[in-house]
């Protein structure tokens, strides 16, 4: 997969390709509609398929105070990408001269001298320019006028185990998470919901209660809501080594401020291996997948109580991932 970030490197595009524009964060099954139609069209038309992004945001730029939390940091973006393209990737870095442009002189200034589409793919909600003014009837009747196809994909929705059914949306999963909801997250992700950072010291509480965590340093993502989850871990000496890594041990994750101990602590995120020693790991960089919620933090009257709630969520844990073994006496960083 070819990723092009510099503006002189997209004459590297031959004209007529299948073009999907998009910040594309968190790669959920919505934007995988997408993806997948614009690989279709381009396998039988035999033309490339060019997946244009963004970096930062464009609000991270325009109003950074209100600027979204990121699901999936660009490197984690660029490997999800990966399933559905082989070809081409651009990576826009955005500027404001670049977001002032409406949606005529993006097209006419950017577009066209740029990339030269055959055909564009997007959602039906697509907008572009200045202001978000341009809307996908607008960017059908500059395709009529400049030469392109446009193909419009229908939204994707899920139905949770409440009943309920939902849009799938970036906005939509922020909230799920937000709110703890982890498994309706990986429901609209198609995956489990991953941070990504790298392994730091702790306080070693955990491993004087019997329960040794491996601490990360908060990442540049949304935190799921404070709680105790099921998850899986992996592992590696790298960020781009992690990426590739296969591991999943199972494990229990506890994001909060430690309230048992006090009130003065900061977020703590960390997680609790169910399987194996794992030594030392600080330095290294750890991928945490959300599976499950399994309850809301509270203050517990002593350590022991706090202890024997511990046992009860790895208990619960390896129900819910499918085994992990008894509590292992494991040395990590706590």
């Amino acid at each position: 997969m070819r990723i092009l970030k510099e503006s002189s490197s997209l004459r590297q595009i031959t004209a007529g390709s299948v073009l999907t524009i998009g910040n594309f964060d968190g790669v959920h099954v919505g934007h995988q509609e997408i993806l997948r139609a614009a690989g279709r069209i381009a396998r039988t038309r035999g033309v490339e398929m060019v997946v244009m992004t963004f970096e930062p945001h464009p609000v991270a730029i325009l109003y950074p105070e209100k600027a979204p939390a990121v699901l999936t940091p660009l490197p984690l973006k660029l490997h999800l990408l990966k399933d559905y393209t082989d070809n081409c990737v651009v990576v826009l870095e955005d500027s404001r001269d670049l977001l002032r442009l409406s949606p005529e002189r993006f097209v006419d200034e950017f577009l066209m001298p740029a990339l030269r589409p055959g055909v564009i793919v997007e959602g039906e909600d697509f907008h572009f320019g200045a202001g978000r003014a341009g809307d996908i009837q607008a960017l059908a009747r500059w395709g009529r006028e400049k030469g392109w196809e446009t193909v419009v994909v229908p939204p994707r929705q899920i139905e949770l185990v409440t009943g309920q059914t939902l849009r799938v949306s970036s906005t939509i999963i922020r909230y799920m998470l937000e709110g703890g909801h982890v498994a309706e997250a990986a429901t609209a992700l198609s995956r489990p919901y991953r941070l990504i950072g790298p392994i730091v010291s702790g306080w070693g509480r955990g491993r004087k209660l019997g329960f040794p965590t491996l601490n990360m340093s908060k990442p540049e993502q949304i935190i799921p809501a404070e709680g105790v989850y099921a998850g899986r871990v992996e592992t590696a000496a790298s960020r781009e080594e992690l990426l590739e890594q296969r591991e999943h041990l199972p494990a229990v994750f506890s994001i909060g401020q430690a309230r048992t101990f006090g009130d003065q602590h900061p977020l703590l995120i960390e997680a609790h291996l169910l399987t194996g020693e794992v030594g030392n790991m600080t330095g290294r960089w750890m991928a945490m997948d959300f599976v499950q919620h399994l309850r809301s933090q509270h203050k517990f009257g002593s350590p022991e109580e706090l202890t024997a709630q511990i046992a009860e969520d790895c208990q619960a844990a390896r129900q819910i991932l499918g085994g992990g073994g008894a509590n292992p006496e494991h040395r990590a960083n706590a």
